[in-house]
């Protein structure tokens, strides 16, 4: 997937409109990701109609005041309008995580051609390796909603890795975003022992001061010739 734009400016929907222009920025916010294509034009009026359940559908997944962790996916909005104007008023319309190509660069011509879009409003929506889930979810959108998403994931495998185990990573020393969560709620045996070899040798600093006393008294005892058998007092 990340090829498919490896050598274009991504444009981010916000108010500053700021460009992804190098390979860092462009993997960084599609890699691992399922991929939506909306080839949409502001002309068209179910296009217009669409853009506000679209919205939901996206909110529900990405935004934080929906859900605390947001989905691994993007949108990016492929305009087939007549004019820059025409597209600006309709990015307006857009969430503001929405990504865009730029009115001028033609590669929004070949994505078209490439998944070969006649109509609109149509969503595309690929798996991470670039192949495609649906060649137009519109009407999966508009019946389900946010509720897609799972079905995606489950086929095209994709691992939300901030929710894996720490054992499942090859790198021990990465921990998941629930580790801390999880290690209370679920003891391993790793804390089991630890918490096993704390009560056998005392805790604190009273089991330290109890360990000192006797070594003390066994020290004297040998000093003295004493050879029974040292007790506990």
């Amino acid at each position: 997937m990340v090829d498919l734009f490896l050598n274009h400016v991504l444009v981010e929907n916000n108010w500053d409109q700021d460009e992804l222009n190098t390979e860092r920025e462009i993997v960084g916010i599609l890699e691992n990701r399922i991929l939506m294509l909306f080839f949409a034009s502001a002309e068209c009026e179910k296009c217009r109609k669409f853009v506000p359940v679209l919205n939901e559908f996206f909110k529900r997944l990405k935004d934080p005041a929906y859900i605390e962790y947001p989905k691994l996916l993007a949108l990016i909005y492929i305009s087939l309008d007549q004019s820059e104007e025409q597209q600006e008023r309709f990015l307006k319309e857009l969430h503001k995580k929405v990504l865009f190509l730029a009115f001028e660069d033609s590669y929004r011509k070949e994505l078209q051609a490439m998944f070969k879009v006649k109509d609109v409003p149509t969503v595309v929506v690929l798996r991470p390796d670039c192949s495609i889930l649906s060649l137009n979810a519109v009407q999966d959108i508009c019946r389900s909603g946010a509720d897609c998403f799972r079905n995606w994931q489950e086929s095209s495998e994709l691992i939300e890795r901030s929710f894996m185990l720490n054992e499942e990573f090859d790198d021990l020393n990465l921990r998941s975003a629930t580790d801390p969560v999880r290690r209370i709620k679920y003891k391993t045996e790793d804390d089991k022992r630890k918490k096993r070899w704390w009560k056998l040798w005392g805790k604190g600093k009273d089991g330290h001061e109890e360990e000192e006393e006797q070594d003390g008294e066994w020290n004297t005892k040998r000093k003295e010739g004493d050879k029974g058998t040292w007790r506990r007092r």
